[in-house]
């Protein structure tokens, strides 16, 4: 009788453990045009919210309900699944996925929203406080150092690099790029940046319109008040 109790007991702790996490997102709209808005609705299959495309840093930290998500862009708020027009931009959250980064890009050919969006994993046992995550989107392979880590990414490609230093303080970044088929080096950028174990950081090398040598962008992620699991 006693572990009956119990067991009744403890039921009501279980469900609330097995309870689903909201979801945490911050947006960044790489490179996006000036012509373009600074604020989207973003429907997540039940209702929707209005949200900043900041070009050159992430948004606050938006909350969205929990379970699996099907996300859409849309110019006007909205609270039906079935009034979403057609060929609207659309991404697909794992319920699995308590964190991530919502990536904004242009997509000119789209007549609903000419925008077009992709989910980045930013969980703790993906992206780690110190960690830098970095994306290729050229077609030219990238090396050099970068703090106290060495880097060598492909084209089309992401990895995660170790913090590049230790505690608050500042660490060189020498960097060179190759084109497609060729055996040539050529310099990037030569300069410092500062680390911050704080935060988690989001590397971007990307196209420079009319240029022969890419651009990179870097996105800190800081948090004042996330509360570490590590």
């Amino acid at each position: 009788m006693k572990l009956l109790f119990l067991i009744l007991a403890l039921l009501p702790t279980a469900a609330l453990a097995q309870k689903p996490k909201d979801h945490t997102c911050r947006i960044l709209f790489l490179s996006g045009p000036d012509s373009a808005p600074d604020k989207i609705h973003l429907f997540d299959g039940a209702s929707s919210i209005e949200v900043d495309l900041p070009r050159m840093n992430f948004s606050q930290v938006y909350k969205l309900r929990p379970g699996a998500l099907r996300l859409h862009l849309l110019p006007s708020p909205l609270d039906d699944p079935e009034k979403v027009p057609s060929g609207a931009p659309t991404a697909t959250v794992a319920e699995n996925i308590t964190d991530f980064y919502l990536l904004v890009t242009s997509d000119p050919t789209n007549p609903v929203v000419p925008m077009r969006m992709q989910i980045i994993n930013a969980g703790a046992n993906k992206l780690k406080r110190g960690q830098m995550l970095w994306f290729n989107l050229t077609k030219k392979a990238v090396a050099g150092s970068v703090g106290s880590e060495k880097l060598v990414i492909k084209p089309a490609s992401r990895l995660t690099l170790d913090p590049p230093a230790r505690g608050n303080k500042d660490y060189r970044v020498n960097l060179f790029f190759r084109f497609p088929d060729s055996e040539l080096v050529h310099p990037l950028c030569e300069t410092q940046w500062r680390h911050d174990p704080r935060s988690r950081t989001v590397a971007f090398i990307i196209n420079e319109p009319r240029a022969r040598a890419p651009r990179i962008l870097v996105f800190p992620d800081y948090r004042e008040k996330e509360k570490s699991k590590e």
